[in-house]
């Protein structure tokens, strides 16, 4: 059995009250918490059948909706601020951290992010290391120099002309725009997120789902992907903390398995000493709600009832 906490924190923007969501095994002691951070234009409920999966295995599940995503949306849509929106949202998941740290302070913690929430936790494992006893990297990749300095000259450009807080098409299509390709049949614009063309379904009817980010949301997750590739910041991290890199071979954020593969070496060569790597053969981007999703929930659980 399941209990459902839900409860509001400070982001450290000082302004806005984020939405989060606790997951409580009610039939047993729990044995660790899994904190998640979820990928763009989604919300942390999307979570809700893993959660409840992971509450049967002891573990207490918990996540915030980052800024301008879900309950902590705010004014304006898929839009983290006008300044320092990746630090924030890292920092929120620090918040988050040490709340739920109080709460369990006997419990090991793990940390989990999917997408975008993968580069998240990518830069919470340089910015404080040694706060969680491991890592699940999911639906990750990696930018080139060129990629991203391109990117950032459009997205600047864009926000000069239309604002931060503005939509463009440009810049979205730049982002997004690549991922169908190849893919039969191609039903939606979304059809790279699963296999499962019922996932796709309802990804598109859920109103909180699929919403354009804004030109300032690309302009600090380019930030981020720098960030979390530079040399220097990959030494940071904490060499002792176990990571698990999880994705579809089929997933074109990873470029079919080779981004996720550049990530991986990238941690072995910073010194990581508990690297692995798994890749789904034939899933796409959202391996947790594939129809082979079992598979998926049953080998996370594995790693991490292995690395308690």
């Amino acid at each position: 059995m399941t209990k459902i906490h839900e409860f509001t924190y400070l982001s450290s923007d000082g302004k806005t009250q984020l939405h989060a969501m606790e997951w409580i095994p009610e039939d047993q002691t729990p044995k660790a918490v899994l904190q998640i951070a979820h990928g763009v234009s989604e919300y942390i409920a999307r979570y809700d059948a893993f959660a409840r999966y992971l509450n049967e295995q002891g573990f207490v599940v918990v996540g915030n909706d980052h800024l301008g995503h879900g309950g902590s949306e705010g004014e304006t849509p898929v839009y983290f601020g006008e300044k320092d929106g990746w630090k924030h949202v890292v920092d929120d998941l620090y918040a988050l951290h040490v709340r739920m740290q109080e709460q369990y302070p006997q419990l090991p913690f793990f940390i989990m992010g999917h997408s975008m929430g993968s580069f998240l936790t990518r830069s919470y494992l340089i910015r404080y290391p040694g706060t969680v006893k491991g890592a699940v990297v999911m639906g990750t990749g990696s930018q080139s120099p060129a990629v991203i300095a391109a990117g950032r000259l459009v997205a600047r450009w864009e926000a000069g002309k239309r604002g931060r807080s503005a939509v463009s098409p440009l810049v979205n299509k730049m982002a997004f725009g690549s991922y169908n390709k190849g893919l039969t049949p191609q039903r939606t614009e979304f059809d790279w997120l699963s296999v499962d063309s019922g996932n796709v379904d309802r990804y598109v009817a859920d109103p909180l789902c699929g919403k354009p980010g804004t030109v300032g949301l690309f302009l600090d997750m380019l930030d981020g992907f720098s960030f979390n590739q530079n040399s220097e910041n990959l030494k940071k991290m904490d060499p002792a903390t176990p990571v698990l890199f999880v994705s579809g071979a089929c997933d074109p954020v990873g470029a079919g398995g080779k981004g996720v593969q550049k990530a991986y070496r990238s941690f072995l060569s910073a010194g990581v000493k508990d690297v692995q790597i798994k890749l789904y053969d034939g899933l796409r981007h959202e391996v947790l709600n594939e129809k082979e999703k079992d598979v998926v929930y049953r080998d996370i659980s594995d790693w991490l009832e292995s690395h308690l």
